[in-house]
């Protein structure tokens, strides 16, 4: 490779000075900086120049990022999916990466004749404390009818598997709920091999907590919020998965299960179709943006609050509706037995 060109140097260097960086050879840079690099650093500094963002596109560079942030891609079969992107493991990591936010709706209901998609790939990496406890993958087909009229469910485990955890069970407390909240972070990447482009459903952090009321076992919830179509109910919809933890107080905990689901505004699950449409859409024109890991929780709970104003509305409307039932019917039932004591008046 040439060097950089010598117009980015200083026009003079004294001999005692430090080595300007414009100076350095390519190959030290690549080799020696920016494989010590994550992937924000590493997409900064090719914003720097133009010879940085040429170096910078090294696709074993972006490769190596990607295994490491996501040891559930270092497979055969992901990798070459990948390798079809537009710029590879760049653009992976360029849809992967960042949040998601997609709000925008569509203005029409959700259509299901321009999908050409064909198979979903799931890639899941989940770490406690940053030690990387589940990597899986998982692979679905989106044509057949029981997919695309069943309600939309991607079960990462088996109904008898589960996997054992360094969590160590906290008893009853909210200590131990804290403690998931805090340390357990998830990355669910959906991969689209067709459309050639993935998208990362989970808001990183759990957004909610909580132990199921008949099992007690802990439920840990990172959801998404992805802007629906124009009718009410689907006006937002929530993706959502779910990790399930078990065991018993004091001993070892086991994650039994993992599922990604995608739930509308009246709490109904959506069926395939019509989830694919949704995340299709939002592959295409979702943009991702760096976030702090707290957008996610928020947009979660501005979803339940809507949620709750909805089904509140929805409430007082029935009961204004039965009232308006009540009163017709007593106005009817007085106005007939007003006919008949009218009609037996004048029979007399």
């Amino acid at each position: 490779m040439s060097s950089f060109p010598t117009s980015l140097s200083s026009p003079t260097v004294p001999q005692h000075s430090a080595t300007p960086f414009s100076t350095l050879h390519p190959d030290i840079i690549q080799t020696n900086i920016f494989t010590r690099l994550d992937g924000p650093t590493l997409a900064a500094a090719a914003c720097a120049s133009s010879e940085l963002y040429f170096l910078s596109t090294e696709e074993k560079l972006w490769r190596n990022i990607c295994n490491s942030t996501w040891p559930s891609i270092n497979d055969p079969r992901i990798s070459h999916v990948i390798s079809t992107f537009s710029a590879g493991y760049r653009s992976f990591f360029s849809d992967s990466f960042p949040v998601l936010d997609h709000q925008q709706s569509l203005k029409h209901n959700l259509d299901f004749s321009s999908i050409i998609t064909t198979e979903l790939i799931s890639c899941v990496d989940i770490y406690y404390k940053n030690s990387l406890i589940i990597s899986k993958t998982q692979e679905i087909e989106t044509v057949t009818g029981w997919f695309l009229c069943s309600p939309f469910r991607v079960d990462l485990f088996d109904l008898k598997e589960s996997v054992l955890t360094p969590i160590e069970h906290g008893g009853l407390g909210d200590t131990w709920l804290n403690d998931i909240e805090e340390n357990l972070t998830l990355s669910w990447i959906l991969i689209n091999p067709v459309q050639k482009q993935s998208v990362n459903l989970s808001s990183g952090r759990a957004v909610s907590v909580e132990r199921h009321w008949l099992t007690g076992e802990i439920q840990a919830r990172f959801a998404t919020i992805l802007a629906g179509d124009e009718r009410s109910e689907t006006e937002f919809v929530k993706c959502e998965v779910v990790v399930t933890c078990g065991g018993k107080e004091g001993g070892d905990v086991h994650v039994r299960e993992v599922s990604l689901q995608v739930e509308d505004m009246e709490g109904r699950n959506l069926s395939g179709r019509d989830s694919l449409v949704i995340l299709e859409k939002a592959m295409e024109n979702g943009r991702r943006k760096r976030g702090n890991g707290k957008e996610g929780k928020k947009k979660y709970e501005e979803f339940v609050e809507r949620k709750r104003e909805r089904r509140e509305r929805k409430q007082r409307r029935e009961r204004s509706l039965d009232m308006a039932c009540i009163a017709t019917g007593v106005s009817i039932f007085l106005a007939i037995w007003s006919f008949v004591l009218f009609s037996c008046t004048e029979t007399r």
